[in-house]
């Protein structure tokens, strides 16, 4: 597609970490950027102070009035979000219309044919790993964009754009097979865990689409897997990154710090030694490696990677410590899948034994709490004092039957709780804790500054 034709973009659901990103990137060619989401936001302000045009009220009238006149103009992109539903006022009058309406895995896979892309994939750990990788290509200086799955606490973006950029990082989503919109020339897979049965009805469904995408790589450049992948992914050629000496990239010399670690990085083409990395968890350990191996790829030196690497903050939302009062540990996380609550609890286990560990969960989607909801159970299983919201809908309608009060009985500890938001602080305050987690990808983020305001000094 000629996006130098184009001079208006409109987002149905700007609200979105992906749909936003792609606003920014749109802003910062000069194009005319407009969007509706459903509520307001921290990320919809931000779009709001960069000078984009972001209303909440649903209601075709309100499209701004060069595209709602003509709207089947060529100089007018369109881009919506699957999570909008089909009977979304302004889906129906740009579907009516006949104008141009695009997903924003077909943006994506335009931009990744028009620039050398490195796809970062997986059910868990892209966000994290594409967030290192910008990181370490950022304080390279070189000339990219990056689209990350996530806001970077280093530069408080899920955008890095420089002009003229020599390349492109972004995010490869597996969701209703985006992914294989994109032509990457280095693509990582960190995991492959069941997930989205919405869309694929089987694991190995999911598992052939990751396939596709390791041998859509495969024709162009370099695959790099997760060495624990290596018995589950059937594509003919890929490399193997880890914390195992087997693995064609890995962490060695792995010394835990107590808020991360420091280690060396080896593969047959080069030693790096004297790495930290200031995030807690072997899962992101593993991430580092991967971003490291791509970094290299990509032209990144040795001293550029050891000197970025050690400066790295993380992602908004993973992981991420809030100061609350003397005593008491507040994590915030997005962990949305069984695997990911499983990394969280893990990580806090080792950080902190014999801590007591109160955990706030929020469900995402009836149909991935129903495919999964013996694997909830067990990792929920996990904490001393469980808190279950209700279940956040996104994009569907209720499923019969999949409640929260359904899941919680399947959850094999007793200090355990339902509750509504508006009373989730008063039924904090019922347990004891050394340590308190919210977990979820809906609006429970939303909590955060009201439980940090709460439990303040």
């Amino acid at each position: 597609m000629n996006f130098d034709v184009i001079k208006n973009v409109h987002f149905i659901g700007i609200g979105g970490i992906g749909m936003s990103a792609l606003a920014r990137y749109f802003n910062f060619q000069g194009k005319k950027v407009s969007g509706y989401d459903r509520a307001k936001s921290e990320l919809t302000s931000q779009l709001q102070n960069e000078g984009i045009t972001v209303y909440f009220e649903e209601n075709d009238w309100l499209i701004p009035e060069p595209i709602r006149a003509n709207p089947t103009s060529d100089s007018h992109l369109i881009v919506y979000t699957p999570a909008i539903p089909k009977e979304h006022a302004e889906l129906q009058f740009f579907q009516k219309h006949n104008a141009r309406l695009m997903k924003r895995a077909t943006i994506l896979g335009d931009l990744s044919n028009s620039l050398p892309t490195a796809a970062i994939a997986g059910t868990h750990g892209k966000t994290t790993t594409t967030s290192i990788l910008t990181f370490l290509c950022l304080n390279s200086e070189k000339p990219f964009v990056s689209f990350v799955g996530g806001i970077n606490e280093n530069f408080n973006s899920n955008l890095v754009f420089k002009d003229n950029p020599g390349f492109m990082i972004c995010e490869a989503d597996e969701y209703d097979r985006s992914f294989l919109k994109l032509r990457p020339f280095l693509s990582v897979i960190t995991s492959m865990d069941a997930d989205h049965l919405d869309i694929y009805k089987t694991k190995e469904e999911m598992q052939k689409s990751f396939e596709e995408f390791a041998d859509l790589t495969a024709k162009n450049g370099q695959v790099l897997i997760n060495y624990k992948l290596r018995d589950i992914l059937k594509s003919s050629d890929y490399k193997t990154y880890g914390l195992d000496k087997s693995a064609d990239y890995y962490a060695s010399n792995v010394r835990f710090t107590g808020h991360g670690f420091q280690f060396d990085f080896f593969s047959t083409e080069i030693e790096i030694n004297g790495l930290e990395l200031n995030l807690p968890g072997y899962h992101n350990l593993e991430n580092s490696v991967a971003a490291i191996a791509l970094a290299l790829k990509l032209e990144v030196t040795s001293i550029e990677i050891i000197n970025s690497l050690k400066k790295y903050k993380g992602v908004k939302r993973r992981f991420e410590y809030h100061k609350v009062k003397e005593g008491l540990i507040y994590i915030d996380d997005y962990a949305h899948h069984p695997e990911e609550i499983n990394a969280v609890i893990s990580s806090l286990r080792k950080m902190y034994p014999g801590k007591t560990i109160t955990g706030i969960f929020q469900p995402h989607l009836f149909s991935r709490t129903k495919d999964l909801a013996e694997e909830f159970a067990e990792s929920l299983s996990k904490v001393d004092n469980l808190i279950l919201l209700d279940i956040y809908p996104a994009r569907e309608k209720p499923l019969e039957g999949i409640t929260s009060s359904w899941l919680i009985e399947k959850v094999r500890i007793e200090n355990k709780k339902l509750s509504y938001v508006s009373d989730l602080i008063q039924n904090i305050e019922k347990y004891e804790a050394d340590i308190l987690v919210t977990m979820g990808a809906g609006d429970i983020d939303q909590m955060v500054n009201k439980i940090k305001a709460h439990f303040a000094e």
